[in-house]
């Protein structure tokens, strides 16, 4: 039996009119007041990464750290990761450096000669026009070393071998065209004598094939030779300098032995071309303070690091006096033959 139903009608689906144009513009207000606070958000808010173009335990390597450690300090939240690029005489690394993209995010450690005798040399994906150069950090005279129960026990050692068998001599270099190779050729036009380079990715791995005996002698920096040489048979016969070192005073330089050679390695932070200013501004800051900071002065000191802190204009200014310097060399005796 059915009885009689009151039915309630149903509540109508269509809701009440609303202003969408009122809804999207409040919509509207409320991102212009977050976006600019996402657009500016605090530089580093992630970890910036250091590239160091050769092997870890390198004189670059150890240079790149013990700054990057120091920075983290001076910069805000920042954690700075090393990345070790090494091959090619350093290509890699700063190849991998030109082409990060300009935010900051990617900086790292660019040397002399490399960063500018390779692109001298072969065509390279960048030029000294590639980077915002930060500040330069180190700059380590070369050296020549032999193993210390070598014959060879003076720079006049060298030459005389070197003239007695031209071309035997083997020395140890960290690739064409880099400070080692070009402090070799330097020594061969101003001794007239003929040695043979034997490439290495870098400063350590020719370390291990002269305490091998694989190699005659090698080049490396100062900082590099003297930490190869605490508790191990190794011999620096010389600096290229103008002056003997503070860090091994009892090795003579070249020019005491009659050769007018300088040659050595600058080193310096760097970023990709087109960084934001207010970034660089704040590398920069860290950097300088870096400089003179007792904790990274004291880390320098005891790793061998010849400090020479540059900022922008002096080190671009610098770096364009060593890449005319260069060019007159390739002129005279390219490094690639």
């Amino acid at each position: 039996m059915t009885g009689n139903r009151r039915t309630t009608p149903h509540a109508s689906i269509t809701p009440e009119p609303v202003s969408m144009t009122a809804a999207f513009r409040k919509l509207v207000a409320t991102l212009a007041l977050t976006a600019p606070a996402l657009a500016l958000a605090a530089y580093p808010d992630h970890p910036i990464t250091l590239i160091v173009p050769f092997p870890a335990g390198a004189g670059t390597d150890v240079t790149g750290r013990t700054i990057g450690q120091c920075m983290e300090k001076y910069i805000d939240g920042a954690k700075i990761v090393v990345l070790n690029r090494a091959g090619a005489s350093g290509d890699i690394g700063l190849a991998a450096l030109a082409q990060a993209a300009p935010d900051g995010y990617t900086i790292g450690i660019v040397n002399t000669p490399g960063v500018i005798s390779i692109p001298i040399e072969r065509p390279a994906k960048y030029t000294l026009d590639s980077f915002d150069f930060i500040a330069n950090i180190v700059d380590d005279p070369g050296t020549i070393s032999v193993h210390a129960g070598a014959s060879i026990k003076t720079i006049q050692d060298l030459v005389a071998a070197a003239k007695a068998r031209p071309g035997a001599i083997t020395v140890g270099t960290q690739g064409i065209g880099s400070a080692g190779h070009i402090s070799m050729l330097l020594r061969e036009q101003a001794a007239g004598i003929s040695l043979s380079a034997i490439p290495f990715q870098g400063a350590s791995p020719s370390r291990t094939a002269l305490l091998g005996k694989v190699i005659d002698s090698t080049t490396s920096n100062m900082g590099e030779a003297i930490g190869f040489q605490a508790g191990q048979p190794w011999r620096i016969l010389g600096v290229m300098s103008d002056v003997r070192s503070q860090q091994s005073p009892g090795t003579p330089t070249f020019r005491e032995a009659g050769y007018n050679i300088l040659a050595g390695s600058m080193r310096g932070l760097a970023a990709p071309k087109g960084i934001p200013a207010d970034v660089m501004a704040k590398l920069s800051n860290a950097t300088q303070k870096c400089s003179v900071d007792p904790e990274f002065l004291d880390r320098a000191e005891k790793t061998f690091q010849p400090l020479r802190y540059l900022a922008h204009d002096d080190y671009v200014k610098s770096l364009r006096q060593v890449d005319a310097q260069m060019r007159d060399l390739w002129k005279t005796k390219p490094w690639n033959r």
